[in-house]
């Protein structure tokens, strides 16, 4: 692949939950004038830190210029990029369907059943379903969808885990790494 291709990368980020952090990472992203395609943020299983998913199109430069930028904002704890083969990476996506007939409920409840989809809410006109998976199985899922009424979507964000032994503890910063204070004193 060519340093410059562009194609989406996902950086998985542990920040210190401290109001603001979120703000601070996306105004990284925007004064660098990246566009972030994807963001989702939640509690890990350590108290006060905070797991951040962001997925970007750009080149391997850009992605490795942004990810060494964010590493030096004061309250992240760990950047990791996750790719392709090496790392999972799942969506939520909630989608309302209209479903009228009996005939449009069963075909939707077939599409639904192939892509092992869920049926969450079934009203007199309209299904919602929920699918969890990569973006292609979403993709094509929607657009199968697509033939019937979707009346609305929604996306949670992709959210992504490195696999094997390996976790973003080991991409952690050394501790005072950024201690902008180190090697000053006062007179």
């Amino acid at each position: 692949m060519m340093q410059n291709e562009k194609k989406a990368y996902t950086l998985s980020i542990l920040v210190e939950d401290t109001p603001g952090v979120l703000s601070q990472v996306a105004r990284l992203f925007s004064r660098k004038g990246y566009n972030i395609e994807s963001i989702c943020a939640g509690p890990t299983q350590t108290e006060g830190v905070t797991r951040i998913s962001v997925v970007m199109m750009g080149s391997e430069s850009e992605i490795r210029q942004i990810a060494t930028q964010l590493s030096k904002l004061l309250l992240v704890i760990s950047v990791d990029v996750l790719e392709g083969e090496s790392s999972i990476q799942r969506e939520l996506v909630l989608v309302k369907v209209r479903a009228e007939t009996r005939d449009a409920r069963e075909d939707i409840i077939q599409i639904t059943n192939v892509f092992r989809a869920n049926i969450v809410d079934f009203g007199t006109n309209t299904l919602i379903i929920a699918v969890v998976g990569a973006a292609e199985k979403i993709k094509a899922m929607l657009r199968l969808l697509g033939d019937y009424d979707i009346l609305e979507t929604v996306h949670t964000g992709m959210v992504a885990l490195e696999r094997g032994a390996g976790t973003i503890h080991d991409q952690n910063k050394v501790k005072d790494e950024y201690n902008y204070g180190k090697g000053f004193s006062e007179r």
